[in-house]
């Protein structure tokens, strides 16, 4: 594949995965869906679109032969944890916070493996970290409390959910697999939703929101990644992901009308500017 594809899908990938905030935060905020309601309809959509991808490749069978259960669980939490912490995050702060969560967890999980870190990268851990905290400290523009710690859950899970499927040698199918088996949970959060709305009802938009999320910027983001993902290093590919909570941002001031402010900016510039650091490889003597 020539750089010039690379680079295009991994900007669209980006945009899919910006996209997941952007939706869900659209549904929460201008629609009468609950959260756990949009929870399920985006998993079974997003397993419907996967099972449809593969079956356009030929290999219709291999999702109910692939993942795992305790995968799909951490599949669950992820995704009804970000919908439950989009009923009050904006769209920026929800994806800085997923992100760096994300990040955080996954370099925690290298270290408890006795995995070797470097200055460096200790160091770009402890600039993230303190920058998540700047963020989360008590002031007039802090995000509530109970919104940010599901969003801090929900990037746990993800990040338990990446080091699970890190070795897959098919991460596509592995990934519709989860999702296929995640369908248990989601069908229960969706009923859960509906009937503990205070008022429940069929919401349209609401639907078409979760569809997309579900379909389009998981299901269809992540064969595009994946695709990409065969030519990036792991590095540019952990970098990459950084421009996420900012497409996020700028999207939800300009399409949902959320605010950019100060502390978001100084905020992100601290936790982005860490993980950067840990990923930029140092030029050799």
């Amino acid at each position: 594949m020539s750089p010039y594809r690379t680079a295009a899908l991994t900007i669209i990938a980006m945009l899919a995965f910006a996209g997941n905030s952007l939706l869900c935060r659209l549904a929460l905020k201008h629609t009468a869906i609950a959260p756990l309601t949009f929870t399920g309809i985006r998993l079974v959509a997003g397993a419907i679109a996967l099972c449809c991808i593969l079956a356009w490749s030929g290999r219709q069978q291999q999702a109910a032969r692939s993942g795992s259960w305790w995968s799909a669980v951490c599949l669950f939490v992820y995704a009804a944890a970000f919908s439950l912490a989009y009923v009050q995050l904006t769209t920026g702060t929800g994806a800085l916070l997923l992100f760096a969560s994300v990040q955080v967890t996954m370099f925690a999980a290298g270290i408890w493996s006795g995995e070797r870190v470097s200055v460096q990268k200790g160091l770009g851990l402890l600039v993230a970290m303190s920058g998540l905290i700047y963020l989360l400290a008590p002031g007039v523009s802090a995000p509530p409390l109970l919104s940010a710690a599901w969003m801090v859950a929900s990037g746990i899970a993800w990040g338990v959910y990446s080091l699970r499927g890190r070795n897959s040698l098919d991460p596509l199918a592995t990934t519709a697999g989860n999702f296929v088996k995640s369908l248990p949970f989601a069908l229960l959060a969706a009923t859960l939703g509906m009937v503990g709305a205070t008022h429940a009802r069929f919401d349209t938009l609401g639907l078409v929101y979760a569809v997309l999320s579900g379909a389009v910027t998981s299901g269809i983001g992540y064969a595009i990644w994946y695709r990409a993902l065969k030519h990036l290093t792991a590095t540019a590919a952990a970098t990459v992901q950084l421009s996420v909570p900012v497409i996020a941002a700028v999207g939800g001031a300009l399409w949902i009308g959320d605010d950019l402010s100060l502390r978001l900016a100084i905020g992100s510039a601290v936790v982005l500017g860490g993980i950067g650091i840990s990923f930029v490889k140092r030029r050799a003597s």
